[in-house]
């Protein structure tokens, strides 16, 4: 059964793409932030069956496709969950004129494993070390990779990392993080709101100050590589309205 959302978001693609499926369908290669997964996939898969042409994802931590990009990976556009990443592809000189645009937002949470666990109160100083007590704290990469960066910042500003650092278990991207958590191999862990409202057995226990952590933005941009129609005409649908339902469900905040 088609949702409202989906709906929506197929007649909004229909009217940016109006023409014909082409006799020979193109392809689009897209390096996207881990984190981004259901609500990309949903929009790719309605705009594939609105233009006949292919869409090949690769998920991953930003700071990962950024160095691949760099390194010369055959990648069209680059959705990156934090500016920093795509500064580096961008002083590398791999993005097209004027394409980079701030598409999403997003905001930073702790999660728990099951569903009836108790709220947590995050604040200054708060005791996250007691509530984990000798088990783990799910984080991604807290040097490299975007959610781990915003976590550990998160964690500075309130007085805590100290205390927890020796307990986290890092992991390559959001994703993996969040599927320590989902499995029970770490009692809770710190993701994306998005991330949490795409798994079935983890609770949002609390919200990090908005304060805590730099302003969490997803950018993205053609690459200089982008050579066909295809490529332009997904990355105008990833970035105008038509895109926001797909988004805007699964929580992310619309910048643009």
């Amino acid at each position: 059964m088609v949702t409202s959302r989906c709906k929506r978001l197929s007649a909004g693609l229909a009217l940016i793409f109006a023409l014909a499926a082409p006799a020979t369908a193109d392809e689009v290669v897209v390096f996207a932030a881990a984190s981004m997964k259901n609500a990309l996939d949903e929009l790719a898969t309605s705009w594939m069956e609105q233009t006949g042409h292919r869409v090949v994802i690769s998920y991953a931590g930003s700071n990962q496709l950024a160095k691949q990009i760099i390194e010369g990976a055959p990648a069209d556009i680059f959705v990156s969950a934090a500016v920093n990443w795509m500064d580096e592809v961008e002083k590398a000189g791999l993005i097209a004129n004027n394409s980079r645009t701030d598409l999403f937002g997003n905001t930073l949470v702790l999660i728990a494993h099951g569903k009836e666990a108790k709220p947590v109160d995050i604040r200054q100083g708060f005791d996250l070390q007691g509530l984990l007590g000798q088990e783990k704290l799910a984080m991604a990469l807290v040097e490299s990779v975007p959610a781990g960066q915003y976590g550990k910042a998160a964690l500075e500003n309130l007085g805590i990392w100290s205390s927890v650092s020796s307990s986290v278990a890092q992991a390559d991207n959001v994703r993996a993080a969040l599927g320590l958590v989902a499995t029970g191999e770490a009692p809770y862990g710190i993701v994306y709101a998005t991330d949490a409202a795409a798994a079935d057995n983890v609770t949002i226990v609390g919200t990090f100050p908005a304060d805590s952590y730099p302003v969490i933005v997803y950018p993205g941009a053609l690459l200089t590589v982008a050579a066909d129609e295809a490529d332009h005409a997904f990355f105008e649908a990833l970035t105008s309205e038509a895109a926001h339902p797909a988004f805007a469900g699964q929580g992310f905040a619309i910048l643009k």
